[in-house]
């Protein structure tokens, strides 16, 4: 019934930087703070809800610089309507990542409430969180990638952080109406005039989900390095060296994992927005929810198969609010689901036979780890002859526990 997997290896460019904590204080230092704020000035750390690697050790690194020239920083999430759209919900969020008060010293401030800033040249109104607007200053953490419901110059980064995460659910709402490819840099430019002062500390990730770009910023260069950055970003973006397969096995989505739980720069944009089948991969299966993702399984309907477990595991009312807010109610609609990881990958499989006898199968982890990935033995060949490919010299079945859960899979070695 299942076939036999090959493990393989994706090389992909290493390089990182090897200290982030150094890096950050040097760019903080350069921006000379302490001539710019007052003395003991408030600033607020907006923080987002997505898992950036080594996040914790970015938000000390920033509190720690910013004590050490006589500011007062606190914490206040950037995630717009993630978090079930609530302040302690996204408070949550933050203490999953080991961000709270009692970590970092420093305060939490989190509200829903917004202020309107102003409009932008097409007359959309601008909101701000009233805790970021009332300090002395604001500056933003944020990472810079391909979005997974747009593309643009400007994409995710700190420009999104300020017009939709800064904007709490109520200006994550209005940037999704209006367009988010232009309605991102026209609000972050009203947010931007609007402040006294503003910085940011970008980040890009390489393909092992590890930093290898920072930038410290003036609010002055916020788009340029959104910008600039993206374009790094889309060069060290992995994706998996197949466009094509019958089944995609992904063993877990997630809100930490993708905004859309699996991303569409992996799996095919056209799940999202129809068009061009690139990748195609025909029938996608997807087994789990990451504990991370605190019941927000935003992207679910993506997958063409399900399981029980996952389900059972989604807390609707903030996936719902999520997909609505992101205007794509289809995303949140649930899949074939199925008793088991066994019962949900035959399905998935089955179906592929009726077109094709002997189905071709990709097997990932999730849509953010694919240097390891597995194949179905009838691709193996194929794939080895790929440049940057390390191809395992055995062939192993799919295995599952007695519940009928898929078990871990040896990486290539």
């Amino acid at each position: 019934m299942f076939p036999r997997m090959v493990a393989a290896r994706q090389r992909f460019d290493a390089d990182e930087i090897e200290d982030l904590p150094g890096a950050i204080s040097v760019g903080l230092r350069r921006l000379d703070l302490r001539s710019r704020v007052r003395p003991n000035g408030s600033v607020a750390v907006a923080v987002g809800s997505r898992g950036v690697s080594p996040l914790l050790q970015v938000v000390a690194t920033v509190v720690a610089q910013l004590r050490e020239v006589g500011l007062c920083p606190f914490i206040v999430p950037a995630m717009g309507s993630h978090g079930g759209g609530t302040a302690e919900g996204q408070r949550a969020v933050l203490r999953g990542y080991g961000i709270s008060e009692e970590d970092l010293g420093a305060e939490v401030r989190s509200a829903m409430e917004t202020a309107l800033v102003g409009h932008t040249p097409d007359g959309v109104p601008v909101h701000f969180d009233v805790n970021a607007l009332a300090a002395d200053a604001v500056l933003v953490i944020g990472r810079i990638k391909p979005h997974t419901g747009f593309h643009g110059p400007i994409e995710s980064g700190l420009c999104k952080m300020l017009a939709v995460g800064l904007g709490k659910a109520d200006g994550a709402r209005v940037m999704h109406a209006a367009g988010l490819a232009t309605a991102i840099p026209a609000a972050a430019c009203v947010i931007l005039s609007r402040l006294n002062l503003t910085f940011g500390v970008a980040l890009v990730e390489n393909a092992y989900d590890r930093p290898c770009r920072v930038e410290v910023v003036d609010g002055s260069a916020f788009h340029a390095t959104d910008e600039a950055l993206l374009i790094a970003a889309r060069a060290v973006f992995p994706r998996l060296p197949l466009a094509e397969a019958d089944v995609l096995i992904i063993e877990e989505m997630g809100k930490n994992i993708s905004g859309t739980g699996m991303d569409p720069n992996v799996i095919g944009m056209w799940r999202r927005f129809g068009g061009e089948r690139v990748p195609n991969y025909r029938n996608i299966a997807v087994l789990g929810l990451s504990e991370a993702s605190h019941g927000n399984a935003n992207g679910i309907g993506f997958a063409d198969f399900t399981t029980r477990r996952l389900v059972d595991a989604v807390d609707w009312p903030e996936t719902y609010l999520n997909a609505l807010t992101a205007l794509s109610p289809a995303i949140a609609r649930i899949p074939i689901t199925l008793a088991t990881d066994r019962e949900c990958i035959a399905g998935a499989i089955d179906l592929a036979r009726r077109t094709n006898s002997d189905p071709t199968v990709i097997r990932i982890r999730n849509t953010l780890e694919i240097a390891d990935f597995w194949v179905s033995r009838n691709l193996a060949t194929a794939v080895g002859q790929l440049p940057m490919i390390d191809l395992g010299e055995n062939d192993d079945a799919l295995a599952f526990d007695t519940s009928g859960r898929l078990t871990p899979a040896d990486p290539y070695r």
